[in-house]
């Protein structure tokens, strides 16, 4: 471990047979444990460089004496890649922000194949740290906070491994944070609770309580610690195991109590002892339960996803790469007909899930990597047919669309692919944004009876992008149209977010609007609403 300048901290480790699970990947907990250890180095440094002379590398960091730090929490932390024994994983932490009482630390993990020499990153989060000149009040702490960290994810990896029979794979951690210290001599106790299942993923909320003899004999707990943690799992065949939808109940039963899971631990000053795990049924676990925790519970796990998705795609926003082709007369029919099949591939994949529901709208989200896919699903009293007239035509979209200020036909390819360029509102402040998409609508086949209309962006030289503009870009949307019967169909929709169009999403994607739901319900008026003239003149 090394220090190149105050505030900053460089630690190399190999991964030994000891550090890891019996996957023979480096635990987490182990990882977390490191990163504590490397972050409270770095805070320290910070304090003691800047003892006598500021530090300039550190902003607002002046003039103040040697100190220890106590974290009180710890950001989102994503694990991007897994590491594993024989390879060298390397931490880098640094003082990023000070401020007067406490300061942040950045973190930055990567690890490294030795005979390959390929370096990856594994995460990268921060750290925020309160700070306590040397000297004052002593407080006398059992653990470090790293074990802390360590000890709060033995019971989830237990919980998860014993209820669905598989190898769980810790995938971020949400929101850590210490509430108070233990001493000496206290009993600590790790609940462990699912609070929502996504697909491929489950949340597991850890709590975590500090008892000294007189607070266990009367049941009576500090909470000090909680955390969310959110666990992938693999079957034998190294698949990605697909975890069952959970529901709230509304009563204190044996169905919530199976998902339940209590560890509880007796330290001195010799350590810690592991003690007999404290059953589902006693008081103590029951105590303070109420009936309303588990739809807490439950909708809290759904706002913390969503905040988790907007963080992931507009914290981590980059330039985006073009790309759309170029549009001409040789490649026409290739693009016409890739645009239609990159829209029904979409729409084949599984495990899109479901984020919200209303009366006539379902809204879907598919993660993949780092594309984010959104689908929403509308019922509409009209025969597919003329949803299909009004919906190809994109002239008509400003009527019902707010994101789509103006829409107009550049190209007339054929009579099932046309040319548009279309105008956006402002957002965040921003310049409008424009796009020129290629619009390829579809009829069904014989003995079908969905129609497609698909949407990409495609580049017209005739049509430059304009300093007044934005110029953004559709990778691939669009709507398929299902008859139901012969006076009603399903419409959905669906769009590959790019990073010039996710602003328009972010609302969405992190709760605090309901945009996307909005235009849909506005969609279905303007449908069902349209008069028997106006469809006529479609045709």
């Amino acid at each position: 471990m090394e220090g190149s300048a105050p505030g900053e901290v460089r630690m190399s480790q190999a991964i030994q047979p000891a550090h890891s699970n019996p996957r023979g990947e480096l635990s987490a907990g182990q990882l977390l444990k490191w990163i504590d250890a490397t972050a409270c180095l770095a805070g320290s440094g910070a304090g003691r460089g800047v003892q006598d002379a500021g530090d300039p590398g550190v902003p607002g960091v002046r003039n103040v004496k040697a100190l220890k730090g106590v974290r009180p929490s710890v950001d989102d932390i994503q694990f991007e890649e897994t590491a594993r024994v024989g390879q060298v994983i390397t931490i880098k932490a640094k003082v990023t922000r000070a401020f007067s009482t406490s300061m942040e630390i950045s973190i930055k993990v990567t690890v490294q194949d030795m005979f390959t020499g390929i370096e990856k990153l594994v995460s990268v989060a921060f750290s925020t740290f309160v700070t306590k000149p040397v000297g004052t009040e002593k407080v006398n702490f059992l653990y470090e906070e790293g074990s802390i960290t360590l000890f709060s994810l033995s019971p989830s990896l237990c919980f998860i491994s014993r209820l669905c029979r598989v190898h769980p794979l810790l995938k971020s951690v949400d929101m850590f944070k210490f509430r108070g210290p233990s001493t000496v001599g206290d009993r600590l106790v790790f609940n462990a609770t699912v609070n929502n299942t996504f697909q491929t993923c489950v949340e597991v909320g850890v709590r975590v309580e500090a008892f000294d003899c007189k607070e266990w004999s009367e049941g009576r707990g500090r909470h000090i610690n909680s955390a969310f943690l959110i666990y992938n799992a693999v079957d034998d065949k190294e698949e990605m195991v697909t975890f069952p939808r959970i529901k709230p109940v509304s009563e204190v039963s044996y169905e919530h109590m199976r998902f339940s899971n209590q560890t509880t631990y007796s330290g001195g000053s010799c350590g810690y002892r592991a003690l007999p795990r404290l059953s589902p049924c006693t008081d103590n676990n029951l105590r303070g339960y109420s009936p309303l925790d588990d739809f807490r519970r439950y909708h809290g796990a759904i706002a913390r996803k969503r905040i988790r998705l907007s963080r992931k795609y507009v914290v981590s926003h980059k330039e985006e790469v073009p790309l759309c082709e170029h549009w001409n007369i040789d490649n026409q029919v290739s693009l016409s007909k890739g645009n239609v099949e990159a829209l029904k591939k979409m729409a084949a994949k599984s495990g899109w899930e479901v984020t919200s529901a209303m009366e006539k709208t379902k809204m879907y989200i598919l993660e993949e990597d780092d594309i984010l896919s959104v689908w929403v699903e509308k019922h509409v009293e009209r025969p597919a047919h003329l949803v299909y007239h009004l919906l190809s035509d994109f002239t008509k979209r400003p009527l019902w669309d707010p994101h789509y200020m103006s829409c107009e036909v550049i190209d007339r390819v054929s009579e099932d692919d046309q040319i548009y360029y279309i105008t956006c509102p402002v957002v965040n402040d921003d310049k409008p944004k424009d796009l020129v998409v290629l619009v390829s609508r579809r009829r069904p086949v014989k003995d079908g009876n969905t129609y497609t209309v698909a949407v990409k962006s495609v580049i017209l030289p005739s049509v430059p992008p304009s300093p007044q503009y934005v110029r953004s870009e559709i990778t691939c949307a669009g709507f398929l149209i299902h008859a139901i019967d012969n006076s009603s169909c399903t419409v959905s929709y669906f769009n590959q977010i790019s990073a010039s169009i996710f602003p328009y999403f972010a609302g969405n994607l992190g709760g605090w609007s309901k945009s996307i739901e909005e235009t849909a319900a506005s969609c279905i008026q303007f449908i069902e609403n349209a008069t028997d003239d106006g469809l006529i003149s479609l045709f």
